[in-house]
C-alpha cells in the first residue's frame, strides 16, 4: 500500500496494549510491522471474548501486522531477531528494565548491528528509581498520576479510577508520535538511529498537565489543589435519559440561559463571568440539573442547538454504531475476518489527502507469517524446518518440537 509510512519496517516485541497500540497506528499508515511473539503468544490474545486466540483487544491492537513466533530463551531464536533488525527501521519492546539486556537484544548490541535503527523502550516507570523494576498495569499508573484524585467523588472525596485504560493508550500515542519524530530526524539528514524511551508515568503526567494537573503549575499554589475536580460531572438527567451540555464563553452562557428559559441567571453575580461560573460550578450545575429534568433529551438538545450551546446525547456503547455523525464520518467499518467472521474496526483517526490508510486489516494468528518472514530473511526450507523441529520457531499450524 502507498501509506505515508510505506517502506518502514518495524520489529515489534511488545505485548498487551502500550506497545502494540503504538505500532498498530503505524501499521494502519503503511508500515510493515512484524510482531515477534513467544510460543504462548501475547497474553492479550486470550483476554476477553473471542476465539482462535483472537480476542477483540488483540484484534484491535494488532490488525495489519505479521506474526512470527520465536522462543527467545534459545540463542538461535535471538539470532533470528538480530537478522530481522539488520534492515529494520524500528525495534520496540516493553519488557521490564533489564529483561531485554538478558536476552542479548539491548540497544548497545542492536545499534552496532544497525546504526540506523530507532530502538524504542516502553516501560512503566523508566529505567532508574525505586519503582523501575515493579510490575505495572494501567491502574498502578492511574494511582500514581492523580487520575483517581481528579475523579474523586465530590460528596465523599473517595478517589475513583477511570474505567478505561487511559495511561496505556496515552503511552501508545506518545510512543507512536515519538517514533515518527525519530524517523523524520533520521531522514532529514542525521542518518542515524537513537534510543527512544517512553515511561507510562511520564507520558500520563504530561498528558494530564494542561488541565487535570494545571493547579500544580504555580509554585506554592499546589496547596490549594483539592481532591476532585473543581468542575462537576457534566452529565445531566432528562425526562427520558441523559445529555451533556456546557458553556464556557459569555455568549454560550447567554445561549444556555435562553435555552433553559432562565434569563435571571444572566444577572446572577455567581454566574455572570467565566471565573464566577468556574468558582461556583457546583451551584451552577446543580441549578442546571434541576431544570433539565423537566423535558426530554430530544427537546433539550433541539433548544440547546438552536442557541448554539455545545451539547450532545450521552450514548450507550451500542448506540455509538447508530449515531448520525459517526455514520457520516464512515468511521466504523465491517469486514470479514478469516478466523472470526464479521467484525467491526474503526478506521485510523487521521485521514490523508494523498496517502492511503489500511482498509481491512487482519490481525494475525500466532506465528501465521513465520515461514514467510524467515523466507524473506533467506533461510532455506531446511533451515526453517530445523528451527521448527527444535521448537525455536512455531508456525500458525502449531508446528513445533
Amino acid at each position: 500500500m502507498s501509506g505515508p509510512l510505506s517502506g518502514i519496517k518495524i520489529i515489534d516485541l511488545s505485548s498487551v496494549i502500550s506497545g502494540p497500540v503504538a505500532t498498530v497506528l503505524l501499521a494502519d499508515q503503511g508500515a510493515d510491522v512484524i510482531k515477534v511473539e513467544p510460543p504462548q503468544g501475547d497474553i492479550i490474545r486470550r483476554m476477553g471474548l473471542g476465539k482462535n486466540t483472537l480476542s477483540p483487544a488483540f484484534v484491535s491492537a494488532n490488525r495489519g501486522k505479521r506474526s512470527i513466533c520465536i522462543d527467545l530463551k534459545e540463542p538461535a531464536g535471538v539470532a533470528v531477531v538480530k537478522k530481522l533488525i539488520a534492515d529494520a527501521d524500528v525495534f520496540i519492546q516493553n519488557f521490564r528494565p533489564g529483561a531485554i539486556e538478558r536476552m542479548g537484544l539491548s540497544y548497545d548490541v542492536l545499534s552496532v548491528l544497525n546504526p540506523r535503527l530507532l530502538y524504542v523502550s516502553v516501560s512503566g516507570f523508566g529505567e532508574t528509581g525505586p519503582y523501575a523494576h515493579k510490575r505495572v498495569y494501567d491502574p498502578v499508573i492511574q494511582a500514581l498520576t492523580g487520575l483517581p484524585d481528579v475523579q474523586a467523588d465530590s460528596a465523599t472525596s473517595r478517589p475513583r479510577m477511570v474505567r478505561t485504560i487511559i495511561p496505556d493508550k496515552v503511552s501508545a500515542l506518545t510512543t507512536a508520535q515519538a517514533i515518527t519524530a525519530g524517523l523524520l530526524e533520521r531522514e532529514r539528514g542525521s542518518g542515524e538511529g537513537q534510543h527512544i524511551k517512553v515511561a507510562m508515568i511520564d507520558a500520563t503526567i504530561s498528558f494530564l498537565w494542561p488541565e487535570a494537573l494545571g493547579g500544580l503549575t504555580m509554585v506554592g499554589g499546589e496547596k490549594n489543589v483539592r481532591r476532585g475536580q473543581l468542575a462537576q460531572d457534566l452529565i445531566f438527567e432528562t425526562k427520558d435519559g441523559y445529555i451533556t451540555c456546557g458553556a464556557v464563553s459569555d455568549s454560550e452562557w447567554k445561549g444556555m440561559c435562553a435555552a433553559l428559559e432562565q434569563p435571571h441567571w444572566l444577572d446572577d453575580e455567581r454566574f455572570n463571568t467565566p471565573m464566577g461560573r468556574v468558582a461556583n460550578a457546583k451551584e451552577r450545575i446543580d441549578s442546571m440539573g434541576d431544570v433539565l429534568k423537566s423535558r426530554t433529551s430530544a427537546d433539550w438538545l433541539e433548544r440547546l442547538d438552536a442557541n448554539d450551546v455545545p451539547c450532545a446525547p450521552v450514548l450507550s456503547r451500542p448506540e455509538i454504531l447508530e449515531n448520525e455523525q459517526i455514520k457520516a464520518n464512515k468511521l466504523i467499518n465491517q469486514y470479514e475476518h478469516p478466523g472470526l467472521g464479521q467484525i467491526r474496526q474503526p478506521r485510523p483517526g487521521a485521514k490523508f489527502s494523498r496517502s492511503d490508510i489500511r482498509k481491512e486489516p487482519i490481525a494475525p494468528a500466532l506465528g501465521e507469517h513465520s515461514d514467510e518472514i524467515l523466507h524473506d530473511l533467506d533461510f532455506s526450507k531446511a533451515e526453517i524446518k530445523a528451527l521448527v523441529d527444535k521448537g525455536i520457531v512455531m508456525t500458525s499450524s502449531g508446528d513445533k518440537a
